[in-house]
């Protein structure tokens, strides 16, 4: 099996403790406190126009994957389940957008939405509205889908002209690293703000009692365990989150199995994996941990377009993709290519009515 390694993997390893790589970057991590600090002055002295709409943020502090995506789909969800019509907005990562924000909602096009929000579109059903510019975005949403009353944003916690009632913020295993600013660090502003948001979401935390998965099948589920616990009184709380796999989805037929049979099928054939996500190696250690005979692993960068696609490359009998990248991948018609479905799961799931409750007291002070 071919490792996931690479620049990114170098750069992550090398932001979790503070050795002499680190250390030397910490003069533009200063530079990078100041920008953070000017940005939060100009935001206190001019506030964000408050949307009639209450609006939650998922986001994270460090960079690269946390597993939002898995979040913001739970939450829309759960949303809808409690009676709310949930809307999304998004960055649009690798989009070329104009001046104007462009919405539209079921199955989108990766090309002209981004790989995240036509993945949470197709997953939820939800509208979505995309641009650089999140408050654009929501008011475009409410604009063309008027139904909705509650606005959840894909990213954009360090976005401080969208305005927001909740945060939310997803750590993984890596925490907050060696908690220094970019680049001598991972994070994108200080530790610090992690006493200031609503929800903390741990990626790899306890599962909830009966979760469905079994160790034999979910292994670390996209995430390595660690301690997720309620915070004191004022304090963040603390969710614990499993991604785990449900259900492979054959790209070329739709052809769909169970997890469990899936892996049974398929446990002693030789198998490749393919993922352009954040943390791609989360993925492979899920396929490895499941017993499944994974040979050779293809790590592409994150929101990669698939433009030069690897499978005819690969002589493997299976491969397997997330469903981030098979928004991207509908033109292959390789019916070796099986995506890999998954489902968070929550150490509390009763967290997401607590949100929804802080989110209908937010809409109750704008009446």
């Amino acid at each position: 099996m071919k490792p996931a390694s690479g620049i990114a993997a170098r750069i992550h390893a090398m932001w979790q403790d503070k050795g002499p790589a680190s250390t030397a970057l910490l003069p533009l991590a200063w530079i990078t406190g100041l920008v953070v600090r000017a940005r939060r002055r100009r935001a206190r002295s001019r506030p964000a126009p408050r949307s009639t709409l209450p609006t939650v943020v998922v986001g994270n502090l460090v960079v690269g994957g946390t597993g939002k995506t898995p979040v913001v789909i739970a939450v829309a969800h759960r949303l809808r389940a409690l009676g709310w019509t949930p809307g999304i907005v998004s960055r649009g990562y690798g989009v070329s957008l104009g001046p104007a924000p462009r919405t539209g909602q079921g199955a989108l096009d990766a090309a002209e939405f981004g790989d995240e929000p036509a993945l949470i579109a197709r997953a939820t059903g939800a509208p979505i509205a995309v641009h650089p510019q999140r408050s654009l975005a929501r008011e475009a949403l409410a604009r063309q889908f008027p139904a909705v009353d509650v606005v959840i944003s894909d990213d954009g916690l360090q976005h401080l002209a969208l305005s927001r009632d909740v945060e939310i913020v997803v750590q993984d295993a890596r925490g907050v690293g060696n908690g220094r600013l970019l680049p001598a660090g991972p994070l994108r502003e200080p530790a610090s703000k992690l006493d200031e948001v609503a929800f903390i979401v741990e990626n790899g935390g306890p599962r909830a009692a009966g979760g469905h998965a079994s160790p034999q099948t979910s292994g670390a589920a996209y995430g390595r365990p660690t301690t997720a616990s309620k915070s004191e009184a004022g304090g963040p709380e603390r969710i614990g989150m499993r991604l785990e796999p449900t259900r492979a989805e054959q790209l070329g037929s739709g052809a769909t199995l169970g997890w469990s049979d899936w892996v049974a099928r398929h446990r002693d054939r030789p198998m490749a994996a393919v993922a352009a996500i954040g943390q791609p190696q989360r993925f492979f250690d899920t396929l490895l941990e499941a017993g499944l005979r994974l040979r050779t692993t293809v790590a592409l960068p994150d929101h990669d377009a698939y433009e030069k696609p690897p499978f005819g490359s690969l002589p493997e009998e299976i491969i397997a993709i997330t469903a981030k990248d098979a928004v991207k991948c509908g033109r292959f018609a390789d019916p070796r290519v099986w995506v890999v479905h998954v489902e968070a799961n929550f150490s509390d799931p009763s967290w997401l009515d607590r949100l929804s409750e802080r989110l209908a007291q937010a809409a109750a002070q704008r009446h």
